[in-house]
């Protein structure tokens, strides 16, 4: 069965009404009623991504993780990403089991290289190690699922003689997966380790990543792998009104600001035109924009195109009112979700 859910970044641009941000500690706040919400209509997963820069408040998404562990029963709680290049896995383990013995057995890790690089520079990294980095610490994260007691011999991380590592998760298979934005190496790399796989599908149509998923259990096939464990995720941008076109005229503002914004940090990122929003918003786009029916047929599509086991809708990108961000989570969750569920259920 399809699993459907949320991943956000706790952005904080400026509101079209008001032109203001929604200062960080609200944003942060904002976002635990939305995790309880999301949890109280039925949704799978909640993610929630680390960044170091204005526009997104959340830094450190275990703790937000963790609020929202105690006062919601069902829902999975995952990072998207954990920029695991950039901190210790010993301490990503300890505060994602920390967060599983909170909920109960619901804690996830969503491993990443990291597409923006201010934490780097933040913690005293070098870019020019960015992928031995990753390499070693999802290396060194694995070891410490697999065994209690650490025995690991590093380069870009800590030497540890056969030191216990506490406490320890509640689920017995702790989920470790691993996000990409679609670049073929790394899917290359992940299928070899037999870990589930997360594409950011932010751009173009969603249907090209069909290779790279195709590749991706092929990969983990020759290698050994059981491949009904590698599980294949996607999470792209949306956005949800009762009415379509209403939705379609919200949704633009905020991507904008988000899209202008990286656009100035980034050559190969452009700012947001309103054809290229129609575009990204239409039938073969990979936003998710408009009422419950438009959504859910579109969600239904690329589940179908790249066998996914998972969607999350990115929700929303850029800051939206705080009512109506709960809006599009009711809608989601008491409308699109029973329609993808159903179809699924019938086509057995």
């Amino acid at each position: 069965m399809i699993e459907l859910g949320i991943s956000t970044f706790g952005e904080t641009t400026p509101l079209e009404k008001t032109g203001q941000p929604i200062p960080h500690d609200k944003r942060i706040r904002n976002l635990v009623e939305e995790i309880e919400l999301a949890d109280q209509v039925g949704l799978d997963i909640y993610a929630i991504g680390e960044h170091h820069r204005e526009d997104f408040a959340i830094s450190a998404p275990e703790i937000v993780l963790a609020a929202g562990a105690v006062t919601t029963r069902h829902i999975r709680l995952s990072s998207a990403v954990t920029i695991l290049s950039s901190i210790d896995p010993v301490r990503v383990y300890q505060q994602y089991a920390t967060i599983d013995a909170l909920s109960k057995g619901r804690a996830e890790i969503m491993a990443g290289r990291g597409s923006f690089i201010e934490s780097f520079p933040l913690f005293g990294y070098d870019l020019a190690d960015y992928d031995e980095l990753f390499d070693e610490k999802l290396a060194m994260l694995l070891e410490i699922k697999k065994t209690t007691k650490l025995n690991w011999s590093g380069r870009h991380t800590q030497t540890v003689n056969n030191r216990p590592v506490y406490p320890r998760a509640v689920q017995e298979d702790f989920p470790i997966q691993v996000a990409t934005g679609g670049s073929p190496h790394s899917t290359q790399k992940i299928a070899e380790l037999g870990l589930p796989i997360v594409y950011a599908i932010i751009g173009g149509n969603p249907k090209n990543f069909r290779q790279l998923v195709k590749m991706y259990k092929q990969i983990g096939r020759l290698h050994g792998h059981d491949v009904s464990k590698m599980t294949v995720a996607a999470h792209s941008w949306g956005w949800l009104a009762k009415d379509k076109e209403q939705a379609e005229r919200d949704y633009f503002h905020p991507t904008k600001q988000l899209v202008d914004n990286i656009s100035k940090d980034r050559p190969f990122w452009k700012e947001l035109t309103y054809d290229d929003y129609l575009n990204s918003i239409g039938e073969n786009g990979a936003m998710f924009v408009g009422d419950a029916q438009t959504v859910a047929n579109k969600i239904i599509k690329i589940v179908e195109d790249l066998q996914l086991d998972r969607f999350m809708m990115h929700l929303p990108v850029g800051s939206m009112p705080h009512e109506d961000t709960l809006e599009a989570i009711r809608i989601y969750g008491q409308e699109v979700a029973p329609k993808v569920r159903e179809y699924f259920e019938d086509k057995g």
